[in-house]
């Protein structure tokens, strides 16, 4: 890709087409707290489940990083996964509701993993992330307290949910399906029993248990060991309108599919 032209256009631009973090720009980091009185007895976080040091906020993104790349090294399903290719984060909820978002993916592609299109004479271009001069294909964003707050079971059911939406390609897109619902599933409860078969399956293949320790624990019992939740908190790309004139240098390079690394 002609850097030159890129350069140009981001001096006019509110936003720039690429953003980077590490070395001496660190990811921005939030740390999620709520009250919590004394728990009833025999609701305290089990000593047994390790979770880290008590005292110290609990890495939320680092624990999930390391349990979805077991995942994806147990699941057929998932091979396609490059998990160093993914950012997990969090997004605080916004009311105390049980019932709204749990989780999400965030694609760094467009449909068939481009990374520009034209529409209504306009051509948008997606922002493109780098950690430490990798590129990232796919943010996966949870919801807290209400992830944590979740049973066990729901938790895995939704990590599953959120893995599956990746393209079978892993080119920055998501997957999708034959038929009008094209991203999700013509059924969510047929989707939801193939998310809980691998779930189960993953379980039964006798994965480390200090891996998922953490799930087993709500938001409440792991604010009392660690005084807080800590993770990444970034923003999702944004399109970007590019100066008309200067476009077409770039479209075919940035409709190439994303090269793994």
């Amino acid at each position: 890709m002609s850097t030159a032209p890129c350069a140009n256009m981001e001096e006019t631009m509110a936003y720039s087409l690429m953003r980077s973090w590490g070395y001496d720009n660190s990811l921005p980091i939030r740390i999620l707290r709520r009250p919590v009185g004394p728990r009833t007895l025999g609701m305290e976080a089990p000593p047994w489940l390790a979770t880290g040091l008590a005292g110290q906020p609990f890495d939320f993104c680092g624990h999930m990083h390391r349990l979805c790349a077991d995942v994806v090294s147990r699941c057929p399903s998932l091979y396609h996964i490059d998990v160093s290719r993914l950012q997990f984060g969090v997004t605080a909820a916004r009311n105390g509701r049980r019932h709204g978002l749990q989780a999400r993916v965030t694609p760094m592609r467009l449909r068939d993993g481009r990374l520009s299109r034209r529409r209504r004479g306009v051509v948008y271009q997606i922002q493109r992330y780098f950690i430490d001069g990798r590129e990232l294909l796919y943010l996966v964003t949870f919801c807290l307290p209400r992830f944590v707050d979740l049973s066990f079971d729901d938790k895995f059911v939704t990590i599953f949910h959120e893995l599956f939406h990746i393209c079978p390609s892993f080119n920055g897109d998501l997957r999708r399906h034959d038929g009008r619902y094209s991203v999700h599933s013509h059924s969510q409860k047929q989707y939801d029993r193939q998310m809980s078969a691998l779930a189960r399956a993953y379980l039964a293949s006798n994965p480390q248990s200090h891996l998922h320790a953490f799930l087993r624990l709500d938001f409440g019992q792991l604010v009392q060991r660690h005084g807080g939740i800590m993770g990444v908190c970034i923003p999702r790309p944004k399109l970007i309108p590019l100066p008309p004139g200067q476009t077409e240098l770039i479209l075919e390079e940035t409709n190439r599919p994303a090269a793994r690394m």
